[in-house]
């Protein structure tokens, strides 16, 4: 044996002994490796089942406490059934109330049964007069009505508001636009006065209407409403409004069945247009002139369309009636005149006093008032207008006044008189000479 191989067989030998242990060693590090790895796994897996048991326990225990559920609710429509029979027989009926409360006796019905119908149903007995209704509507309406009803702020007003009607923005009072006279009454005594309704008697709502109707000049000063004449007085928008006869008239035609298809049976041309419009080609229109004249069209007829009514003859006048005029002196003129004016008058004594001893109140006493410069009565603040026509030298003559007492705030812009105005000229001129008799 050679010198190499004695020197090559033993490093061949260690060197074989170290990989063999390193093998070893190798194999057993993996094998713990995989072994602890198996062992995670089987731990995740148990983990798993146990949950999966729990969740099988819930389960279980939910569909337990259903089945009980279910068998209550079964006893129970069985016990309900065992008590009400058939379902098909009719339904027992109760032998006996449930013993609360009483039958309304006939006098508590009429207590609440207050409501006013436009034909006298449900007035109570009563009566009331103008100025007594002046005296209460003073009291306790004039705070937010004024005292002339009309209006105070931007509470309502009452009077006035004739000649608006046809406005944009008309003003709907009592006088104006109420027809029935009801509504008032009943309105008035259900909720008012404000904050304290059904407070006022029913003589007293009796009077408050009369004062106001006489504030729209419905009814005279020396008026007595009560439930006898009460359905006697006619407002003056009585015939302002139609019934709603829709239903009968028009609801019928309207749930026939439509016609589709050959409705007419005959179609004729009644007339011809001047201009005639083509139907419009693709991508465009094209309207032409009609090649007919007018002397060509047809003329209007009883048989064709009319749109101007045939001339109708005017009736003949009635021949005029001799009218015997009872002749009547300037004297007796001019008396009857100012006894009217005072009665007129009576819509200004509130806020304005005439006579001997009269004295300024919320308006300047009206003494001499003819002929004398505006704004000129000593003691009496007027609003500022006033105190320019007094720097002017305004005058209360005749038309100025007729002017003013028609309607003030117009005449006189910025005035504080709130009293809307007498509308009739014949009341204008009475009031002028009543107050004509007062001197300074």
């Amino acid at each position: 044996m050679s010198k190499f191989l004695n020197i090559f067989l033993p490093a061949a030998s260690g060197t074989a002994l170290a990989l063999g242990l390193a093998f070893g060693l190798a194999g057993r590090d993996y094998n713990k490796s995989t072994i602890e790895s198996l062992e995670i796994q089987l731990d995740q897996a148990n983990a798993r089942t146990s949950a999966a048991q729990n969740s099988s326990d819930a389960q279980n225990e939910v569909v337990q406490a259903l089945q009980d559920r279910l068998t209550t609710v079964e006893t129970n429509l069985a016990a309900a059934a065992s008590q009400m029979g058939s379902v098909a027989e009719p339904a027992p009926v109760m032998a006996d109330t449930f013993q609360i409360g009483r039958a309304a006796l006939p006098e508590e019905i009429a207590a609440w049964d207050v409501d006013v119908l436009p034909d006298g149903r449900g007035l109570p007995v009563g009566s009331g007069d103008v100025w007594t209704g002046e005296e209460v509507f003073l009291d306790q309406c004039a705070a937010c009505h004024g005292d002339f009803a009309e209006g105070a702020g931007n509470w309502p007003v009452l009077a006035g508001g004739f000649d608006t009607l046809a406005d944009e923005d008309p003003v709907k009072t009592v006088g104006s636009y109420w027809p029935h006279l009801s509504t008032a009454w009943d309105y008035i005594n259900r909720s008012m006065p404000f904050g304290a309704a059904g407070t006022l008697s029913a003589d007293e709502t009796y009077a408050i209407v009369a004062y106001i109707l006489y504030s729209n000049d419905v009814v005279d000063e020396d008026f007595v409403l009560s439930n006898e004449n009460f359905t006697d007085v006619e407002m003056h928008n009585k015939n302002g409004f139609v019934l709603d006869d829709r239903a009968e008239t028009e609801y019928a035609a309207w749930r026939t069945e439509p016609c589709m298809k050959n409705c007419k049976e005959e179609a004729a041309v009644t007339m011809r247009s001047v201009f005639l419009v083509e139907t419009p080609p693709e991508g465009g229109s094209n309207s032409v002139m009609n090649s007919a004249t007018i002397d060509g069209l047809p003329s209007f007829s009883a048989t064709g369309p009319a749109f101007i009514p045939a001339a109708t003859v005017a009736p003949k006048a009635p021949a005029a009636t001799k009218v015997i005029v009872e002749e009547v002196s300037a004297e007796d003129q001019e008396a009857q005149l100012i006894d009217a004016g005072k009665k007129v008058f009576k819509k200004c004594r509130a806020c304005h006093a005439v006579g001997e001893g009269a004295k300024n109140g919320s308006g300047p006493h009206l003494n001499g008032i003819v002929g004398r410069t505006m704004g000129s009565v000593d003691g009496f603040k007027y609003s500022k207008v006033f105190a320019a026509a007094l720097e002017d030298g305004l005058v209360w003559d005749d038309e100025a006044l007729a002017s003013f007492l028609e309607k003030p705030k117009s005449y006189m812009k910025g005035t504080k008189m709130a009293f809307s105005g007498l509308k009739k000229a014949s009341d204008q001129q009475a009031v002028i000479e009543y107050l004509r008799t007062f001197g300074e």
